[in-house]
């Protein structure tokens, strides 16, 4: 017996030294790859700390050198520079270099920043056939883009930025499925750019700018993802581009444009970088552009703008800088830009305006350049204008005479109208208003973001708009029933195919008083800005009205789909197989937090007694909470009850501050009964049900973790922390006080979350490498909130 256990013992001590034999093997061989490459460049400074006992995989990444791996293989490889850094020596080859890049076949990430490389870039770098994103910025490469480059079927970011590369960019980046990001600024292409480019659906940034490219700029309204278009410093004109409306920074500056600006620019709602300065533009400056609710940055300097300004106009509060130098405009400048905020910059020199500030020119001196410019004054060709003024004085007459005989006949209708028994609803007729026209400066400047990816343009949203009902009808075939998902308190709701592919769903309110759509156009304005990662957001809307009085009839509203099912079939018992991980679950109760957040504090005023149930809560493919039905800000006097709750009542919304937080602190009840469910992973069926469970919880806060993990969802029990597991069941207890003034405010409830999140993803990550399990660096990160 005991040589039968030594011999055991043997064979356990030989297959463990093969096994770290066989380990060493691979590791050796991606070590000496990388050491290779350390030689390549020339031992730089920034990778003075690799040798033959580095262990790349483990080591903490910096800003200069990382090395992330996964199940043994190289994924990710960065290398960044210094500034400045001369070329490599005469010795150099970028042909080996790249050869051996190649023997990390596994490389999706590639940045190979100021590193003193020369050459033309040779095509076997496409052999890296997984490569997502290749950044080579600040070197000294020459030459085209290698043709091979476009077999790279994964590749989403291509930066180039400040080489030398050369020549017409080619027509088979437009062929790259899934290119989101190609900035190619500070080199030497030229030429026009190639049509291919608008094929590129799924692109967000292209960063052309300090080259040499000239002519027309392609068709890219079609790239409706397209957030970041910056051509400045080149020779495109003269017509403005044509463009999707989801643009979020707009670069134009140092061009041949000279076209005026199109209407549709003051509808891009997301914009907030554009700058124009120093074209040949003409035309009148649309003041609509001060006011776009994203609006930071505003330069059209340098161009041959005419316009009258005003000091009424109104201008977005998150208006930073304006600049007007150097153009023709006349009035006054506007008071918000000087009142508004002291930290913005405003400049307005060389103009005709009525300030004796910042070296204006006389009035004659626009008038006169507005005239070299081919840009009549208003009172050009005065015989002509008498004539026609004479002409539409008839005109207006005999419309006057027929407007005085058509309101006749509705007198006499209506008095008709007034004695017959009313049977059938009055015919009705689509009204389209425009949502960015006729709003008060006040609501505007109120009206405020505070969700940072609201700010960073990343929801990946349409721009708001106006549906027309045809649309609609077409969309969901005419309302079929085949189409109809549901109907409750807050109208009926339809699932629809736009034209464009997309899947919408859309919501019918039936209006029960009697109301113009200019009641409305207040709260479609804040309707509009309600749109965050964590809330199923309005696309649009469309009004139908009675013919007879004009009052609307029914809204429609348009939503994202959100395709997932609800949190609650998540979790609930029954999907054991696909219930969410306590992870995830703690990221969904982040969203929801956040979700809440935004709509106490992302407009004015905020929307509060939103009622709140688990089967709310929408999961999108990526698995993101979003809130599906909260308390459209309509009118405050109820007239529609959207969601579960409505708006306090006054026009001018008088809510008194402990109202306020009383209402918030409602949310966060309703917020304490879903973390309940999240943590238990069954129904709470009742009220009673919710403050018994509570207790329970009480309870199995004060006892061992034992009891915790009993009463846990079995599905996860074993997964959880129990410092992750105390924290939760501490803030779902205390979301669920009687008091709410003992209840916490959301920005506790999301502390609480997080540090339960983080101890839980680092107890993970410590587990899995306790345990010898390969875990990719961009598995094992921390959870970043933001």
């Amino acid at each position: 017996m005991g040589k039968m256990l030594h011999h055991y013992e043997l064979l356990v001590i030989f297959i463990f030294f093969l096994f770290i034999n066989h380990s060493e093997q691979l590791q050796t061989s991606q070590v000496q790859t990388l050491l290779r490459i350390q030689r390549l460049l020339n031992f730089p400074v920034v990778l003075s700390s690799w040798n033959n006992n580095t262990d790349f995989c483990n080591t903490e990444s910096n800003s200069s050198s990382t090395v992330i791996c996964y199940e043994g293989s190289i994924t990710q490889l960065h290398i960044i520079g210094n500034k400045g850094v001369p070329l490599l020596p005469r010795n150099f080859s970028l042909d080996s270099f790249v050869t051996t890049l190649v023997k990390l076949p596994d490389l999706k990430v590639l940045a190979l920043v100021s590193l003193g490389l020369w050459g033309t870039l040779p095509g076997k770098i496409a052999r890296l056939s997984s490569l997502e994103i290749f950044n080579v910025t600040s070197n000294f490469l020459y030459g085209s883009i290698p043709q091979e480059l476009s077999s790279l079927t994964s590749l989403q970011t291509l930066i180039l930025d400040d080489n030398m590369f050369a020549g017409q960019l080619p027509d088979w980046l437009g062929s790259l499925p899934v290119l989101t990001v190609l900035s190619l600024k500070k080199n030497s292409f030229n030429g026009s750019l190639p049509s291919a480019l608008s094929n590129l659906e799924n692109l967000r940034v292209l960063a052309l700018s300090h080259n040499h490219f000239y002519g027309a700029v392609p068709d890219f309204e079609r790239l409706t993802n397209l957030q970041v278009l910056d051509l400045e410093d080149n020779a495109f004109g003269p017509q403005f581009p044509r463009l999707g409306n989801k643009l979020v920074t707009l670069v134009l500056s140092k061009n041949r444009f000279r076209s005026g600006i199109p209407a549709e620019v003051s509808s891009y709602y997301q914009l907030q970088w554009l700058d124009l300065s120093i074209n040949t533009f003409v035309g009148r400056f649309p003041t609509s552009l001060l006011s776009l609710p994203s609006i930071t940055y505003l330069n059209i300097a340098g161009n041959k703008f005419t316009g009258m300004l005003s000091e009424n106009l109104s201008c977005s509060s998150e208006l930073e800088f304006v600049d007007f130098s150097s153009n023709l405009l006349t009035g006054s400048l506007p008071s918000c830009l000087l009142t508004d905020s002291k930290e913005r910059v405003v400049l307005y020199a060389r103009n005709c305006l009525a300030t004796g500030k910042q070296s204006q020119h006389p009035f004659s001196f626009c008038r006169n350049e507005a005239l070299a410019v081919g840009i009549p004054p208003h009172h050009k060709n005065q015989k002509e204008a008498s004539k026609t003024v004479l002409f539409l004085a008839i005109i207006g007459g005999l419309v006057g005479v027929i407007a005085l005989l058509g309101l006749a006949y509705l007198m006499v209708r209506r008095v008709n109208a007034r004695g017959e028994t009313k049977v059938k609803k009055p015919p009705t007729r689509l009204i389209a208003e425009n949502a960015s026209t006729g709003y008060t400066s006040k609501i505007l400047s109120d009206a405020r973001y505070v969700s940072q990816t609201m700010k960073t343009g990343e929801l990946g949203l349409p721009a708001y708009r106006t549906f027309s009902l045809e649309e609609l009808e077409e969309a969901t075939n005419n309302f079929d029933t085949s189409a109809f998902m549901g109907e409750g308190s807050h109208g009926q709701m339809y699932r629809g195919r736009l034209k464009d592919g997309s899947i919408v769903a859309v919501r019918c309110l039936k209006m029960k008083k009697s109301h113009s759509t200019q009641n409305f156009m207040h709260h479609i304005e804040l309707i509009l800005k309600l749109r965050h990662r964590h809330l199923v957001s309005a696309l649009g809307h469309c009004f139908e009205c009675y013919l007879d009085d004009s009052s609307v009839s029914r809204i429609f509203f348009v939503f994202e789909y959100v395709p997932n099912g609800t949190l609650r079939s998540w979790i609930s018992e029954g999907r054991s197989q696909h219930s969410l991980t306590w992870t995830q679950r703690i990221t969904a109760a982040i969203g929801v937090a956040k979700g809440i957040q935004f709509l106490h504090t992302g407009i004015v005023p905020g929307v509060y007694s939103n009622n709140l149930k688990i089967t709310d809560i929408l999961l999108d493919q990526n698995l993101v909470a979003k809130i599906s039905c909260y308390n459209l800000p309509l009118l405050a006097e109820n007239m529609v009850k959207f969601g579960h709750g409505s708006l306090p009542s006054g026009s001018k919304y008088p809510i008194v501050n402990a109202r306020v937080t009383h209402e918030a602190k409602n949310d966060v009840y309703d917020f304490g009964v879903m973390l309940l469910e999240i943590i238990l992973g069954r129904k709470v069926k009742s009220g009673s049900e919710v403050d018994i469970l509570k207790d329970r919880l009480q309870g199995c806060i004060a006892a061992d973790d034992v009891a915790r993990r009993n009463m846990v969802d079995a599905a996860v029990h074993k997964a959880c922390l129990d410092q992750s597991l105390k924290t939760m069941m501490e803030i779902c207890v205390r979301c669920l006080l009687k008091d709410p003034a003992d209840r916490p405010s959301l920005e506790d409830v999301l502390w609480n979350l997080q540090f339960a999140a983080q101890v839980q993803d680092a107890w993970h990550s410590d587990f899995q490498s306790n345990e010898g399990s390969p875990v990719s660096t961009s598995h094992s990160r921390r959870l970043t909130f933001h």
